[in-house]
């Protein structure tokens, strides 16, 4: 029997004149009253963590721009360019080329693309999904008129390969220069009416004539490996592609659907979020509409649905068995995309994985640390030959999928990936992972940091010839490498005593941290960037790399380094509200760290910037454009992450031990809830709700039985569980058992 829930769907998806009429009020919709023109600005994306396709709607012509993120140009030892891998169009057999009551959706609830219009007296619906179990985009077509659709079908090689159609069949196959095959299939079903393959001036394609519905089940691969030993090479896509068709083309249309709504899901409703009462008739204008009235008036809504948009699109870029979200999560259009489309090792990789572990998405960060460890040892060939009797290794700032890397040699870089290392242990408490995964890769980072620094006459460890990025001299002691060094020695620690391991070295390692050199605080009351008080108050550089400590660090704090984080504080206000995209989203995140949630909350509404054009600008030209991508501008999705990330900051924060509950919340947020959040010790917040800035109801499941500390900004009530007065807060300190639920009231 087919489930109530999946009937409904359905119904709703296949009822023209419903849909066509409905009032938009889902707090989980982007959506548009006409066809996108501009991939960048316009087009919505969908993804299963490895193909992902960018949809513009069209009626006259479906055009859907096409990436597997595993086609690259480079090797080991080039960098190389992500690549575009294709687009698939459909031309739409109309005499009258007028149409009405468009619209296009992307509803994260389901991450199910659909499209409606009414064209000749007929009403179309389109479905598009991209499903993660299935290993397939599903394109759905539908009408409420019988041989509605006549139309061509056809696929365009962002490699100019040929084009092939055989049965009901349209396919390419091609071969880069570093000998990376490829191959993209789709399989076209029709009900009803009739489909021969024709050939023209834009080369063969499947034309169709009075279907009833089209179906088209499409896939792509490469032979891509994240195995050094088998030369990254592996099965030929078209075995992979056959059996990935074969066995999705066995299956109903409805139980493709319901798998790929079953398994997103499973994900994305972990975490549920309402800021504020909201005004829900903002769900009944577009996207872009909304954007253009945020700075007249509020959008809460806009908020939490920006919030929620970052969640879908780690989904949607980054799935277990894959490779990391990029600069542009999976998404790109050319084949020389802005930065190659990269992995950069300064900030942005790292910052597309803050908000994995914090709203509840685990699982979603398993593709960065299985990166880190496929590429460890082309690294340490490359950091031995740069650096000389060093162990274990480091990275350059800009890197591919093979270990390749260009730019600038960029000496703390394994150290923050090795943040993410801990982090994923410190968020699951995972003994097994600890031991076998992640503590040898961060023991021999930190072997590179041992045998790097420099010890001066007095003790003091020094990085040397460290740089600020992305600006600044090249020179001992800076900042922002003292700082990454001294969370990597902070995290082998731990990781050492947990396991009970390596005692003489952790000891050294623990003797090493102590000599660091430490942050200082400058003349005009600022953190100092460099050893040397040289920093510029009018500076408004968009990298604040010496804040590193603040955020995603935790060596400054406005607890335990009361004076430090004051000096963060003055370097940020003078710094400026105004950057680039992702550099704003860091920006949230440090002003949550420092507690303040209304300048967090200024900063939010800045990132909430309407964007036009695609051209790049490193100053003050930073936003989004109206189907919410980030704007550096050009696209970077970390601000996209880096935004969800922030807000999960204003509304919790674990990093010094304790639960710390509404640390940052804005004024305007006075009232809300949020169902879902992870916590450090493996904690789920399975229910938080606030009303005047206070907490009225507070459920914490502990998943590992660790002990709990919680901070509260208000008197909180729990039988058995006593209070004390810290500060202006108060706190809560108590033993938990696993699977055990604690309220609050």
């Amino acid at each position: 029997m087919m489930p109530c829930a999946l009937l409904l769907l359905l119904s709703l998806s296949f009822s023209s004149a419903i849909f066509a009429q409905k009032i938009e009020t889902s707090p989980l919709l982007l959506w548009d009253n006409k066809p996108a023109t501009t991939w960048m600005t316009e087009a919505y994306p969908i993804g299963n963590g490895r193909i992902g396709g960018m949809i513009f709607g069209g009626v006259n012509q479906e055009h859907i721009q096409f990436n597997d993120n595993t086609l690259w140009t480079g090797d080991e030892n080039d960098r190389g360019m992500y690549q575009a891998f294709g687009d698939l169009f459909i031309d739409f057999d109309q005499k009258d080329k007028n149409f009405t009551a468009y619209k296009r959706r992307l509803n994260l609830a389901d991450a199910i693309h659909t499209i409606a219009y009414t064209q000749n007296g007929v009403n179309y619906n389109r479905e598009y999904f991209c499903s993660f179990p299935d290993k397939v985009m599903v394109l759905r077509l539908s009408a409420n008129k019988k041989g509605a659709y006549s139309a061509a079908i056809r696929l365009k090689n962002a490699h100019q390969g040929n084009i092939t159609v055989s049965g009901n069949t349209i396919q390419f196959v091609g071969k880069l220069s570093n000998g990376m095959s490829y191959q993209a299939t789709a399989l076209v079903k029709i009900e009803n009416g009739s489909s021969k393959p024709v050939k023209d001036d834009d080369g063969e394609k499947l034309k169709i004539d009075n279907a009833d519905a089209i179906t088209i089940i499409f896939t792509g691969a490469t032979n891509y490996s994240n195995k050094r030993g088998q030369n990254w090479k592996g099965e030929e896509p078209a075995p992979k592609i056959a059996a990935i068709l074969k066995q999705a083309s066995a299956k109903p249309y409805i139980n493709l659907l319901g798998s790929h709504v079953k398994d997103y899901q499973t994900l994305f409703n972990r975490l549920s979020i309402t800021l504020g009462s909201g005004d829900i008739k903002n769900n009944n204008l577009p996207t872009y509409q909304r954007l253009i009235n945020y700075k007249k008036s509020p959008d809460l809504g806009l908020e939490s649905l920006i919030f929620q948009y970052g969640r879908y699109l780690l989904i949607s870029s980054s799935r277990k068995g894959g490779l990391p979200a990029n600069l542009q999560g999976l998404w790109n259009e050319t084949n020389t995309p802005p930065w190659g489309s990269d992995y950069h090792s300064n900030i942005n990789i790292q910052m597309n994985y803050w908000l994995a572990e914090p709203t509840n998405l685990s699982e979603c960060q398993i593709p960065y640390l299985d990166y880190i460890n496929s590429m460890r040892e082309v690294s340490a060939i490359a950091t031995r030959k740069q650096y000389p009797n060093t162990r274990g290794w480091t990275v350059k700032t800009e890197n591919n999928i093979f270990g390749g890397m260009s730019f600038l040699w960029n000496t703390p870089g394994s150290a923050w990936y090795a943040q993410a290392l801990w982090e994923h242990y410190a968020f699951t408490k995972d003994k097994d992972y600890l031991k076998n995964f992640a503590y040898p890769i961060i023991k021999e980072i930190a072997e590179f940091w041992d045998d790097h620094l420099k010890r001066r006459p007095d003790g003091t460890l020094v990085s040397p010839l460290g740089w600020s990025p992305e600006h600044g001299p090249t020179e001992d002691g800076v900042t922002h490498d003292q700082q990454i060094v001294y969370d990597l020695f902070t995290n082998y620690i731990e990781a050492a005593e947990i396991l009970g391991i390596d005692q003489d070295y952790k000891t050294h390692i623990a003797d090493l941290k102590a000599h660091l050199l430490k942050p200082k605080i400058g003349k005009w009351g600022q953190l100092q960037e460099w050893e040397t008080d040289r920093d510029d108050p009018k500076d408004q550089h968009r990298h604040i790399s010496h804040l590193f400590g603040l955020h995603p660090g935790r060596e400054i704090s406005t607890i335990k380094t009361p004076e430090l984080a004051k000096a963060a504080r003055v370097t940020l206000t003078a710094r400026g509200d105004e950057s680039t995209g992702w550099s704003m989203a860091w920006k949230m995140n440090f002003w949550a760290r420092l507690q303040d949630g209304n300048h967090a909350y200024k900063i939010l509404q800045n990132f909430i910037t309407p964007v036009g054009g695609s051209g790049t600008d490193y100053n003050k030209g930073g936003g989004i454009y109206s189907n919410l991508f980030c704007a550096h501008p050009p696209f970077q999705i970390d601000g996209n992450f880096g935004y969800t990330a922030g807000i999960s900051e204003m509304l919790l924060q674990s990093q010094a031990g304790e639960l710390q509950f509404l640390p940052a919340l804005p004024d305007k947020w006075a009232t809300g809830s949020i169902q879902g959040l992870r916590a450090r010790g493996n904690f789920e917040i399975t229910n938080l709700q606030w009303k005047d800035g206070k907490i009225v109801k507070l459920s914490i499941k502990s998943l590992s039985g660790e002990d709990c500390i919680v901070r509260s900004p208000n008197v909180l009530k729990s039988k058995g569980i006593t209070e004390k007065k810290s500060g202006k807060d108060f706190t809560y300190s108590f033993k938990t058992q696993v699977g055990k639920v604690y309220n609050f009231e």
